[in-house]
């Protein structure tokens, strides 16, 4: 018999990536899509996989609707990917953040603790936790300092989650991710608003690109290779937390370096410092040391960031041409 999934979140870049993952493993896919939510289906479109998806309608705010998608799908593992995910609109929107990533867990949990008990759950945790770093490299021991609103919800999420797996016996795993971009990223993030930029800039359709703290260091991956490791995370015998990065920080002026080369172009000629974009508090560091994910399940990032950035302008490119 097929295994059977619950996918929160899955019409974002991660849920969209994990349903093919899971698809193609055989898997009986569900996804929850609130009806708050405009039409995003467009990511599952582009991988193929719109039509092979039950969908639920259901809100991270509304712990019945959860209840009533974990009855229906009867899953055997939930992946909870859904969130208010943007970190600057967190500090326009810290109350709403603050129930769909923090409550919205435990809503989850709760409905699986009283309804499905066995089935397995992932808490897609956040690299933004540790905010002020307290060590060079982050790793499942270091002590966390969230720096944003966005940050505190999911480190509630994530304590939560450690809380229900030890109160409870439930199989509740949390994924540390590090940043993950792909050619699905939404325009408000940093690296696609970079490559979508790069393509307007070569196409002649745009003239500047206006960025906050281009200094600040990131541990970008490809969300591509990063559901994998969410997906492995369930496979395992015991319930554990996992950091999953590169390794790697890189500047976002050295990420705009890449993106303009690819074209072609010198990112000194075109991005313009705008302090509407830094942060009330910056997260000027981020680097993960995934070496426990790659002891425990065998996991390792397979994609490079220069071919990251190279395939998402690749895409614009595609994407802006056809406007």
């Amino acid at each position: 018999m097929s295994k059977t999934a619950l996918i929160t979140g899955v019409t974002g870049q991660d849920g969209a990536y994990l349903a093919k993952l899971l698809l193609e493993k055989g898997y009986e896919v569900s996804g929850l899509v609130a009806r708050r939510s405009s039409d995003t289906r467009w990511r599952l479109r582009e991988l193929g996989v719109e039509a092979e998806i039950r969908y639920l309608e259901g809100d991270l705010a509304d712990a019945c609707s959860i209840q009533r998608a974990v009855i229906k799908s009867k899953p055997q593992e939930i992946f909870n990917l859904g969130a208010q995910s943007f970190v600057g609109s967190s500090w326009d929107q810290p109350v709403t953040t603050g129930i769909v990533d923090g409550l919205g867990v435990t809503h989850l949990l709760e409905a699986i603790r009283q309804f499905s008990p066995e089935t397995r759950f992932y808490q897609a945790s956040t690299s933004e936790m540790f905010g002020l770093i307290q060590a060079e490299r982050q790793d499942e021991n270091t002590p966390f300092y969230p720096r944003s609103p966005y940050g505190v919800a999911k480190l509630y999420g994530h304590w939560i989650t450690v809380n229900y797996r030890e109160s409870f016996g439930l199989h509740a795993s949390s994924g540390i991710l590090f940043n993950h971009e792909s050619p699905l990223r939404g325009i408000e993030f940093v690296t696609r608003k970079v490559t979508d930029a790069v393509a307007r800039i070569k196409l002649g359709k745009q003239r500047e690109l206006r960025l906050g703290n281009i200094d600040a260091k990131r541990d970008w991956g490809f969300a591509g290779d990063y559901v994998e490791a969410m997906w492995l995370m369930l496979q395992q015998e015991q319930a554990d937390d996992y950091v999953v990065a590169t390794g790697v920080t890189t500047t976002v002026r050295d990420m705009c370096q890449l993106a303009f080369e690819h074209v072609g172009l010198n990112y000194q000629d075109y991005v313009v410092i705008d302090p509407q974009f830094f942060r009330p508090a910056e997260v000027e560091v981020l680097l993960g040391n995934p070496a426990k994910a790659g002891r425990k399940l065998g996991w390792k990032p397979q994609t490079s960031l220069a071919s990251l950035i190279q395939m998402m302008v690749e895409a614009d490119l595609r994407r802006v041409g056809k406007e």
